[in-house]
């Protein structure tokens, strides 16, 4: 696990960066491809998102980040309310445009369009359903967009509240994996994720915390996560 080294003068100050996939929906358990398609959360995702306002209630967070899209909007809101922080939308969060794709599960998706679908599992950089965004273009597009806002915040801390798509990127901007490398590691519904930013790019601190969530009905880590 990487260590924060002492600062030196004049070496850029750190950003401490939350990255919070948001609570479940009925789209997650369905295993249904959410895309752009604007979902709200379902029970147990707005059970979720409370046990984790309560769990970083204590956090000095000093801006909370979201996605436009009401599932991500929503779980930061409860965490915005509990910490005291300014919360703000970014377009940049949003999950990946999965066009045609939308609202289908993964067996339809097999079955209607089968050479798109076999390009979508093997993590084509170039690849976009119809009518949606490729893969390449939506790590650029989320990987910048929080760079951004880490930017904006040196010395701070804040939350980025999105989707497994965007968390799945910033993963690997975190850990320099290759865009097409097969995933070994979870995204769970409103975990918490925690990196560092220096103008260099990102680094790893810890994954997928559950411990907030544990009373509750495990969250399934893998919905949703189709980028």
């Amino acid at each position: 696990m990487p260590l924060l080294e002492p600062r030196v003068a004049g070496e850029p100050r750190v950003t401490r960066v939350l990255a919070i996939r948001h609570g479940e929906t009925d789209w997650n358990v369905a295993a249904r491809i959410q895309g752009l398609t604007d979902i709200p959360l379902n029970a147990l995702g707005r059970q979720q998102a409370a046990r984790l306002a309560q769990a970083l209630a204590d956090e000095t967070l000093h801006a909370v980040y979201t996605s436009d899209l009401q599932r991500a909007r929503d779980t930061a809101a409860a965490l915005a309310h509990a910490c005291g922080a300014p919360l703000r939308e970014d377009t940049g969060l949003r999950e990946r445009h999965f066009g045609q794709f939308e609202g289908a599960t993964f067996e339809e998706i097999a079955q209607r369009w089968p050479e798109d679908a076999l390009r979508w599992r093997q993590r084509d950089p170039d690849f976009g359903p119809e009518g949606g965004e490729a893969l390449q273009a939506f790590f650029d597009r989320s990987v910048a967009a929080a760079h951004r806002l880490a930017a904006a915040h040196a010395g701070q801390t804040i939350a980025l509240v999105a989707h497994g798509g965007v968390l799945d990127c910033l993963y690997r901007a975190a850990t320099r994996l290759d865009l097409q490398a097969p995933r070994t590691w979870q995204v769970g519904n409103a975990t918490v994720n925690r990196l560092l930013w220096t103008p260099e790019g990102f680094t790893l601190v810890g994954w997928n915390d559950t411990t907030h969530l544990e009373a509750l009905d495990a969250p399934d880590a893998l919905n949703d996560v189709s980028a």
